[in-house]
């Protein structure tokens, strides 16, 4: 194989200036478009006669910089990785690539692209993917209006989310050498704000199980989330053929999590599973929409005499803290919940005050 010479020149251009570019000898072959290569310009130039100190001083760092060009290519050319041949890639649609994933994703992802769009007029590409236009996205979202209500602002918790799924979007797009950098090491996240994590207790959950539903798959989903500690988005694309026999006779469920894509092996209990219905071929929870969460979950709720401000989420809190309260360790809690920290899973434990009052009183000097 004939290693390939990689040799730093200029080029005279207009305005007494070197255009700088590299010659590769021999040429090298893009492997994406199979067309050979001989020459990169750079985009940057220097002065042909330099007249003062300001003038030297500007040619000589810009041709350490093409120098430490040079030096990078050598070294891809060695490692044989030609990704810096592929700069039609950096012209291809941001926002494509966005909306693309979207299609298999959640709402949550649809509510931040349509922000990002509006963020940036509609027009994005790989090339416009920079730290500083992602630092002023972070800031138009802690300063966004609501697309559905365009008169409230994006609340502080809803904005940290938001910024999360972009920055997972950022990672998915650095993965697949999509841009040049892993851009998320020059960001900061959006702080969550503290706030009141709302469950139900055991003599709430069995009263709203008591309560007639004018949906019942939304009564079915929503009980099996309570036994399960299930997310929504987890619980619409639950398929039949997850469902499986576990080794000890009981069932369980062999999922993959849509929010941390982790593969998982949860137990079913009996009262899980006949809340499934009869088994059969696809979903589930047949009929189940993510709209039935809103309105006529609150409905349901007030009509079981509830006054709390229960979302379809609160059914996963429900399932901690109860767990928790039954003395389920917070290890095995976390696992139940695919958690990645049990720091995560502490904040259940901190709900349940009567164990905090039996924790007390079982120091005594009496």
């Amino acid at each position: 194989m004939t290693c390939t010479k990689v040799t730093l020149r200029k080029r005279a251009i207009s305005k007494g200036r070197y255009s700088l570019y590299l010659d590769y000898y021999p040429g090298i072959r893009n492997p994406s478009t199979m067309k050979m290569t001989r020459r990169e310009s750079l985009g940057i130039y220097i002065f042909q006669a330099p007249k003062n100190s300001i003038e030297q001083s500007y040619n000589k760092e810009i041709l350490q910089k093409a120098e430490g060009i040079r030096a990078i290519r050598v070294q891809s050319l060695i490692n044989e990785e030609f990704d810096f041949l592929d700069k039609h890639k950096l012209k291809a649609s941001f926002l494509d690539f966005f909306y693309d994933l979207v299609l298999k994703k959640d709402q949550k992802w649809l509510m931040v692209y349509t922000h990002f769009s509006n963020f940036v007029n509609n027009q994005c590409t790989f090339e416009d993917v920079t730290i500083n236009l992602c630092r002023r996205f972070r800031s138009y979202l802690l300063n966004a209006n609501q697309l559905k209500h365009k008169n409230l602002k994006i609340s502080r918790n809803s904005s940290a989310s938001y910024f999360s799924t972009f920055r997972a979007l950022l990672k998915i797009a650095y993965r697949d050498k999509l841009i040049p950098e892993n851009i998320n090491d020059f960001l900061e996240k959006i702080d969550y704000e503290d706030t009141k994590k709302e469950y139900l207790t055991l003599e709430e959950l069995k009263q709203l199980a008591n309560t007639p539903c004018k949906i019942p798959v939304l009564k079915s989903a929503s009980l099996f989330a309570s036994l399960t500690g299930l997310r929504i988005s987890d619980i619409l694309k639950l398929d039949w053929s997850e469902i499986i026999l576990a080794s000890d006779d009981g069932y369980c469920m062999r999922i993959r999590t849509e929010k941390t894509e982790t593969e998982t092996t949860l137990p079913l209990s009996e009262e899980a599973l006949e809340l499934c219905g009869t088994p059969s071929l696809g979903k589930v929870f047949k009929g189940l929409e993510r709209t039935m969460v809103y309105q006529p979950l609150k409905k349901w709720v007030a009509d079981a005499g509830i006054t709390k401000n229960i979302t379809f989420h609160c059914f996963r809190h429900t399932f901690a803290t109860l767990q928790i309260a039954a003395g389920t360790d917070i290890y095995t809690v976390s696992k139940m919940l695919t958690h990645k920290n049990v720091s995560t899973t502490q904040i259940y434990a901190d709900l349940v005050s009567f164990k905090k009052r039996e924790s007390a009183n079982k120091i005594s000097l009496k």
